[in-house]
């Protein structure tokens, strides 16, 4: 498959990953299933079973591997779901943050939270080494629909604190990660990363 980008920029986007049937049949099974949303989408969908077959699809378990170096375990999976009426935004940040079955004192493991009843905690660099996050696009992403962006390279430098993450963006050229329905992006837990407000009227999953 052809690649955007590359695992040295801390981001890629591999395009036409998935079919248009196959983006439909995901998108139906969302909408017509009982699961409270948030303003921002759903959280914890491993549970679903549209979901936990898209999350062990071969060509994205193999994706994943390719960033990682051996074997891939998917254990979360969040829908976010961005239009003009439930519009967000994510400031400049890492995703640091874990869940776990528990909180466990060890060093490195937090501050802790719960978010939708899960245990979560920031987590050392030597755990979010191990951990490759993929987003799968159903529908489109543009710089009208509230498109995820990256500072490429970023990664290199580890965990940083807030601070330091917006020390770092002052004077770094960002990338917006424009993308087609189908797409799937993988990036680096390390890479600077956020997302703005949508100013379309339609639907981005």
């Amino acid at each position: 498959m052809d690649r955007v980008q590359t695992i040295a920029s801390g981001y890629a986007i591999t395009p036409r990953c998935l079919s248009h049937g196959e983006c439909d049949e995901i998108a139906d099974a969302l909408s017509a299933a009982a699961i409270s949303r948030s303003r921002a989408g759903i959280r914890h969908l491993m549970s679903n079973p549209t979901v936990a077959a898209l999350a062990i699809d071969d060509r994205l378990i193999e994706l994943a591997k390719e960033w990682l170096g051996h074997v891939a375990v998917p254990f979360r999976a969040t829908l976010f779901e961005k239009s003009y009426n439930t519009n967000w935004l994510i400031p400049w940040h890492q995703d640091t943050a874990l869940p776990l079955t528990k909180r466990l004192d060890a060093t490195g493991w937090g501050p802790w939270s719960e978010k939708a009843g899960a245990t979560y905690a920031h987590a050392p660099a030597c755990a979010l080494s191990r951990v490759i996050a993929l987003r799968v696009h159903i529908d489109g992403s543009n710089a009208d629909n509230g498109p995820l962006r990256v500072i490429p390279g970023s990664h290199v430098n580890g965990v940083l604190t807030d601070a330091s993450v917006m020390e770092y963006v002052s004077d770094r050229v960002l990338v917006t990660a424009r993308r087609c329905g189908r797409d799937a992006a993988a990036s680096d837990t390390f890479v600077i990363q956020s997302t703005e407000r949508g100013t379309s009227p339609g639907v981005a999953h």
